[in-house]
Formats: structure tokens, sequence, C-alpha cells
């Protein structure tokens, strides 16, 4: 009987020690995996904080287009000449839902005390209304690629629009040359030269002087090339930008009239696009010589092609990391350069292929 009741204490002892021991395992294994998951969010919520940057300054840029490829280039040297600086750059706009016109955004700008702004600015008195209220409230305004003279802006970056209008000027001088040999039968029997017709498209709702700087330098080399007045004709025709569909539309409206330009010559990027695809879908490949602006993908394809006579190319990166200097130049000496002038070259069939090979080698 004692043995009987000794062997149950010991199977009594054995089990509770079992039952101990599984929840101490137990214990043990839900520790491990409570603290595997504390760990694993603290991690989480630690790469997070990492993430996230406390910058020096705050910029942003404000423009009529943040969608097109210019924009987007020049946005894009900005951003990384700024980042270097531990200064982060917001194109303003393409995170608001609907769109903002250019005085829109910056009285946001101005309302949200930013650190610095870079407008693609204008001659209106709105315009510098504003850029002179943001200086007021102690935040420097740098304008780009248009400017508003009569403001307090801290600098302009910009290009050499007179220098573009003369190398404008010297393309269709080639072009003249070209149709000379081309009319050199006919005009023999018909006993004088065809005049060739000159259309420079201009924004309409822009008091932008570089366009007119564009204008001068075309007819002054023109001029010194000696080329007659019975040779070609420059006539202005305005363009309504209010939208892409508006600029599409005014530029059809010139292939659908009796008389078409000879030569279109375009100031920006989206006229340059809807120009050449207005001359493929009206047949005038050839006939038409477009003289484009910026040197987005499909301008140099339609250089290839043929359906672009030359563009002007910007060197829109520069344009960018120019802003930066300006802005930084200003907080760490107190002022900077008035004027910045982006470099340019032309593009047309005869260096094409060379550009875009460079272009691979950099990539």
């Amino acid at each position: 009987m004692g043995t009987q009741e000794s062997s149950d204490k010991s199977s009594s002892k054995f089990n509770k020690q079992n039952l101990l021991l599984i929840i101490t395992v137990l214990f043990t294994l839900a520790t491990l995996v409570v603290g595997a998951l504390v760990f694993r969010f603290y991690m989480a919520d630690f790469r997070k904080a990492s993430d996230v940057t406390q910058y020096d300054k705050y910029y942003v840029m404000i423009t009529d287009n943040y969608k097109s490829d210019f924009w987007q280039s020049i946005y894009k040297g900005a951003f990384d000449a700024a980042q270097k600086e531990n200064i982060y750059v917001d194109l303003l706009g393409q995170n608001l839902a609907g769109d903002y016109s250019c005085e829109q955004l910056m009285k946001i700008a101005i309302a949200s005390n930013v650190d610095g702004i870079i407008v693609f600015a204008n001659e209106s008195d709105e315009m510098t209304q504003l850029i002179n209220d943001a200086d007021g409230k102690g935040i420097p305004v740098v304008t780009l690629y248009g400017d508003s003279t009569h403001s307090k802006r801290l600098s302009f970056i910009g290009v050499g629009s007179y220098n573009i209008g003369r190398e404008y000027g010297r393309q269709i001088f080639n072009i003249i040359k070209e149709k000379r040999r081309e009319d050199f039968i006919e005009s023999a029997k018909m006993g004088h030269r065809k005049t060739m017709q000159i259309a420079v498209l201009v924004n309409t709702d822009t008091q932008d002087s570089g366009q007119n700087i564009i204008i001068s330098g075309l007819q002054e080399t023109l001029d010194q090339e000696n080329a007659t007045n019975s040779e070609f004709a420059i006539s202005i025709v305005p363009v309504d930008n209010k939208n892409p569909f508006s600029v599409e539309e005014s530029i059809r409206d010139i292939f659908l009239k009796k008389s078409i330009p000879d030569v279109i010559v375009c100031l920006n990027e989206l006229n340059t696009v809807c120009a050449y695809q207005a001359v493929v879908d009206f047949n005038k490949v050839g006939d038409v010589n477009i003289l484009g602006y910026y040197n987005s993908e499909s301008i140099v394809s339609a250089i290839e092609k043929n359906i672009v006579y030359a563009t002007i190319s910007i060197d829109t990166p520069q344009m960018g990391e120019y802003c930066i200097e300006a802005l930084s130049d200003y907080y760490e000496f107190g002022n900077t350069s008035e004027y910045f002038t982006a470099d340019v070259t032309l593009i047309n069939k005869n260096n094409v292929s060379d550009y875009l090979e460079s272009e691979e080698n950099d990539e």
C-alpha cells in the first residue's frame, strides 16, 4: 500500500515537472515571438525615420506646363543640384488636383512661406507684384526662362534669345540657298524668284520680350547674309496657348489656308510638336520646313525622318543647376549674378547622328 502511494506521488511530481517544463517552453517561445515582432516593428519605424531627410531649405519651381519634357528636364537639373546641398525642390502643381496658373501657384508658394521660388515669369503687372510680395516676405525669387524685368527678382536664368534668332536666321538662309538651286530653271523662265513665306509662331497670352528679340536676331541675320527682301517675307502668327488643344487648333488653321508658309519657326516645344504633326497630317513633308525648339526625343526623331529641318537644343539641366546656384549664392553671400545664360546648340540633319551617339554614350 505504501509502495503504491509512493508511486502515485512520484508520478504526480513527474507530471507537475513536465507541465512546468511545457509551460516554461511555451512561455519562452511566446517571449521570442513577441520579441521578434516588436523588434521587426522597431526596425520598420527606424527605417522610416531614416528615410525622412531633414532638408536645410525648401524651394518650389513654378512653370506653365509641368508635364512637358522641357520643364521636366529643367526640374531634374535643379532637383539633382539641390540634393547635393541638402535642399529639396518641389515642382509645384504636379501634386495638386486641377490646373493652376503661374500666378495662382505663386500665391500658394508665398502663403506657404517657402525658402525660395523659381518661376517662369512674365512682364504682367500681376506677376511683378507677386514677385515683389515674395521679396517683401523675405522669399528670394529667381525668374526662369521668362523674366519680370521691373520686379524685385533676385536673378534671371534664361537663354541668349538674340543668338537663337541669329541661328534661326542662318538656317533660313540655308533654306533660301537650297530653294535658289531648286528654282533656278523655273525662275529663269518666269523672270522672277518666288518669295519665301516665313511664319514665326508666337504665344498670345505672354508678354515675353524674348520672342521679339529672337525675331530681331532672325531678321538682322538675313539682312547680313544679303538675302533680299524679294526672297523672303516674315509674318508673325499668333498661337492660342491656353491649353494643348488650342495650340494644336491654331497651328492646324495655318494649313487650312490657301497659302501655306514655306518655313515655320517654333519658339517652344509644344508648338514644334504640333507643327510637325500637322505637316505629316496634311501631307506637306518636304514642302514646309520646320525650325523647332528643344531636343525632345520626338523632335530629334522628326529631324532624322526629314520632317523637321532643325531644332535649337537648350542645356536644360544646366538651367536647373543655375537656379539652385543663384539661390545658394544669395543665402551664402547675400547676392548673386543678375543673369545666367544657358548653353544652346543646333541640331539638324548634318549632326543629328552625332548627337544621338553622344546621348547614348552619356547613358
